[in-house]
């Protein structure tokens, strides 16, 4: 989101920003809210997207990291300091961890019942969750990361800690694999997200 290759529609930041909002708000009660944890918690927002209906919930880009899955553009706006969602929320250390904040009030004009529904669900179900947690809960075997790591060998290099970070695409594909018409409302949404940005480049 600061030096990204993405451009980002004006729906897809107002989404964005208002579920880390929500998710932040949900969260804050019971202490502050690293950045781990939203970045683990819009990785399982996306990921179960997939899975229930073949679409993705945001349409981020997520990379194979040892702390994967992350979104690069997003771990930037958290490491340097919100740009693009600015807006939506603040970012500062305390206690040597970056805490993310909301700055607004939650907008729920970019989410259908649906997508509310798994908002809450996900909000609900890992609320007090740790970051070291929510990592080891996109790490289980099943998952799109593991799978993608798995097929690039990379599975034990990158739990070790012999590499922390690369530029490998998480599969999400590989969870759709056998139902064919999610897979095809999948592309379908990729295409059209595709064509969208590509109208503001």
């Amino acid at each position: 989101m600061h030096a990204a290759n993405t451009t980002y529609t004006k729906n897809q930041l107002d989404k964005l920003g208002n579920a880390i909002i929500f998710l932040c708000n949900k969260m804050g009660v019971y202490g502050p809210v690293s950045k781990t944890q939203v970045l683990k918690l819009v990785y399982i927002l996306e990921e179960f997207s997939i899975r229930q209906w073949g679409t993705p919930f945001f349409g981020l880009h997520f990379k194979v990291w040892k702390m994967g899955p992350v979104s690069p553009d997003l771990y930037l706006e958290f490491t340097e300091g919100p740009s693009l969602l600015s807006a939506y929320i603040a970012v500062e250390n305390q206690d040597q961890r970056t805490v993310v904040a909301p700055l607004r009030a939650f907008n729920d004009d970019e989410f259908s019942d649906q997508e509310m529904a798994l908002l809450e669900q996900v909000a609900e179900r890992f609320k007090t969750c740790t970051a070291k947690e929510l990592i080891n809960f996109t790490h289980r075997t099943n998952t799109p990361w593991y799978v993608t790591a798995q097929r690039h060998g990379l599975v034990d290099i990158l739990e070790s800690g012999q590499l922390n970070t690369t530029e490998i695409d998480v599969d999400f594909e590989a969870i759709l694999e056998g139902d064919q018409a999610k897979l095809s409302r999948y592309h379908g949404y990729l295409e059209f997200l595709h064509q969208s940005q590509t109208l503001l480049s």
